[in-house]
């Protein structure tokens, strides 16, 4: 549909909301109904259906995240004490639309950006540069889906991307991997061997495969092997250190499975090779 601006806008969705209330029961005397930005509703309806599928009983049980919009326990007990004046307001329908209106319009009064918002609702953080691909990835499924609801034209999704750290079990060490610790890498960490024929195994189904880690003096060579086929001898020796960069990337015209063999080769002087993440996209 055609997005809206102004007070019409504001209008419809405070419409919108009177009806979710009256149909779930009312929010108590606390809850009152501000001014909404400019394609809030919108923006609304792409997260939910990135978050949950738009279930308003989803849980998460790792997390505890629950609901539409997959609120973490802690955030809804202050979110709810601050929008309706109950920190024990139970997770109905009618109350998380209530609560998370609330918080994603004062987030854009400050954030002044959907994008940042989505970012935030991620990560709860309010940087600017530095997102993680994994951010990055949920940012633009959130976007695309709010793009297209709010202008109805056909988009074409962006591929989705996962990410797996050093420390995923889905990749399989043998030899002598040691983990490595500095503020530079992705999670603070990653995991490197110098004893040649170490080798690291990562099964996935995608149509590309990135591996990224440091590069630097004291950083040697390694072979890289899809599906038992050597693709590549990778040389990660630079003049400076670099804790982040993309060593190897393969892809294909369209997802499949495929197995990725890192081998060290124990380069003399210089035998370092870490994996800092791996990267698969659909």
């Amino acid at each position: 549909m055609q997005v809206l601006s102004g007070r019409p806008k504001a209008v419809i969705v405070a419409s919108l909301a009177a009806i979710i209330l009256t149909s779930f029961g009312a929010i108590g005397p606390a809850a009152t109904l501000a001014a909404e930005p400019a394609g809030q509703a919108d923006f609304m309806w792409a997260l939910g259906k990135v978050e949950s599928g738009g279930n308003y009983y989803a849980l998460n049980e790792s997390s505890g995240a629950y609901g539409k919009y997959q609120i973490m326990p802690a955030s809804w007990r202050a979110w709810a004490d601050r929008y309706l004046d109950n920190p024990d307001a139970k997770q109905t329908p009618a109350h998380q639309e209530f609560v998370a209106s609330a918080k994603i319009r004062d987030l854009y009064r400050g954030l002044d950006s959907w994008r940042r918002v989505a970012y935030w609702w991620l990560t709860g953080s309010s940087q600017t540069t530095d997102w993680s691909d994994y951010a990055t990835n949920y940012v633009h499924r959130v976007m695309d889906r709010y793009r297209a609801r709010a202008d109805g034209s056909p988009r074409t999704p962006s591929p989705e991307r996962h990410a797996y750290s050093e420390k995923s079990s889905r990749i399989s060490y043998d030899g002598r991997w040691r983990t490595a610790k500095f503020g530079g890498y992705v999670g603070g960490a990653v995991r490197y061997a110098t004893a040649r024929g170490s080798t690291a195994t990562f099964t996935f189904t995608g149509s590309k495969i990135i591996w990224y880690g440091p590069v630097g003096p004291t950083r040697g060579k390694a072979r890289v092997m899809i599906d038992g086929q050597l693709i590549r001898t990778v040389d990660l020796r630079s003049s400076s250190f670099t804790a982040r960069k993309v060593l190897f990337k393969k892809g294909w015209s369209g997802p499949a499975e495929h197995t990725l063999t890192i081998e060290v080769l124990g380069t003399p002087g210089r035998p370092y090779v870490a994996i800092d993440r791996l990267v698969v996209v659909e």
